[in-house]
């Protein structure tokens, strides 16, 4: 199972959009998980963790280059999630799926 994390304010829209997310990837057959923390949780994590990708959310994004420092050293991505693939609509949790496919590293 490939595992993908969201890393935002408080952890309250993004909980909602993993759980989502993971429930289409479900739908389709996919073996992949979306998990969310907080940002002070989720800058630890990213050098010391099993996730395969790291998604920063709209509202975090000014620490985004910080959290990119800490994947580059690592070797895993970290990406901002665009606002339009952050709203828990069928429509935003296709589009948050399709950049987590895009952007995961092959298993």
């Amino acid at each position: 199972m490939r595992k993908a994390l969201i890393i935002c304010a408080a952890g309250m829209s993004s909980s909602m959009m993993a759980s989502k997310t993971t429930e289409h990837f479900e739908s389709k057959g996919h073996d992949i998980k979306v998990e969310a923390v907080s940002t002070g949780e989720g800058s630890n994590l990213i050098e010391d963790s099993d996730f395969d990708l790291f998604l920063i959310s709209p509202q975090t994004k000014m620490y985004y280059d910080k959290m990119k420092q800490s994947g580059d050293r690592v070797g895993k991505p970290v990406i901002n999630i665009p606002s339009q693939a952050y709203v828990p609509i069928p429509m935003g949790v296709e589009k948050l799926a399709n950049l987590i496919l895009e952007e995961l590293p092959e298993a």
